[in-house]
């Protein structure tokens, strides 16, 4: 039996310009998101088709989760939200179908989308806010002999959210795929077993098939996660004060 990790191994496709099968599934997922939209909005019907109306309901969704996390002035950061959603989602779609490389199974990957949202936090609240934003790391009402601890409890909450926000989403979904790739594996030497021993094939059949429905599942909630994650840390930037 295939061992469970070989379906994350990093292959070269083009290794002059080091492009792997990561690059061309997340070339893939952008391909698949643009087109999609570019399809779905082609015609901008006041009466929306269902691909129109696909569109709409991402859009609103993406846009009500940052509005109710930073208010009405974090939308000057929706298309950053909107676009980090999207490509989650997707690439998470994507490496369900069998064959497909799972994008955010790689937690370079996701590390990389934390880095970027981390970072947009950090830039954009020292140039909005100044030194102000240090304010984040200083909560109110805190006695000032207890303040020194409660700003290094506070650094490290803050450093530690890349860290966080990037093995979540790498875990579930590696963790998702091995056990699936493992029920997958159970199937197939019950059935090549022969005998009386086939006859317990279906059981980790109707395993493999319930874990691909919940993986599914954890597919669109860890892009739901991830985005909802993304607002509130874009919050801080906006309002860095305690």
């Amino acid at each position: 039996m295939a061992s469970p990790i070989e379906q994350f191994q990093i292959k070269p496709i083009i290794p002059a310009i080091n492009f792997t099968n990561s690059s061309l599934f997340m070339v893939g997922a952008v391909a698949v998101i643009v087109g999609g939209l570019l399809l779905a909005t082609r015609k901008r019907a006041v009466v929306p088709g269902r691909a129109q109306s696909v569109a709409e309901v991402l859009h609103d969704f993406v846009a009500g989760t940052l509005r109710d996390a930073a208010g009405v002035e974090g939308m000057k950061f929706f298309p950053l939200v909107f676009s980090l959603f999207m490509f989650v989602l997707t690439a998470n779609l994507l490496g369900m179908i069998p064959g497909f490389y799972t994008v955010t199974s790689q937690v370079i990957v996701t590390f990389s989308l934390a880095i970027l949202v981390i970072g947009t936090v950090v830039v954009y609240g020292f140039v909005k806010h100044g030194t102000h934003f240090l304010g984040l790391f200083v909560p109110s009402g805190v006695p000032a002999w207890l303040l020194p601890f409660i700003v290094v409890i506070e650094l490290i909450s803050f450093l530690s959210r890349p860290i966080s926000l990037s093995l979540r989403l790498f875990a579930n979904m590696l963790a998702g795929h091995i056990a699936l790739k493992v029920f997958a594996g159970f199937v197939v030497a019950l059935l090549g077993a022969g005998g009386m021993i086939s006859i317990l094939a279906p059981l980790p059949l109707l395993m493999a098939v319930a874990l691909m429905a919940l993986e599914f599942l954890v597919a669109a909630l860890q892009a739901y996660v991830f985005t909802v994650l993304t607002c509130i840390y874009l919050n801080d930037a906006l309002h860095p004060g305690h």
